[in-house]
């Protein structure tokens, strides 16, 4: 199967927004201290950070599917 420009362009927007949202999950950990439990704001950091990803995805795919028109 070969991967055309379009399908190479899909798979790194979508692969740079999975990073993004791996490296705001860390990066919550460590500034809340993960490690030992969360405080009520690490947790609404974390359910922000899960609705920040549906959405930057949600305008990923609507991004690429306008891209082709």
């Amino acid at each position: 199967m070969e991967i055309d420009a379009e399908l190479r362009r899909q798979i790194i927007a979508s692969l740079f927004a999975v990073g993004l949202f791996l490296v705001s999950l860390v990066a919550i950990g460590v500034v809340f201290n993960g490690a030992d439990g969360f405080d009520p704001t690490g947790g609404f950091a974390l359910v922000g950070a899960l609705a920040g990803f549906v959405l930057l995805m949600a305008a990923v795919g609507f991004g690429l599917a306008r891209a082709d028109d």
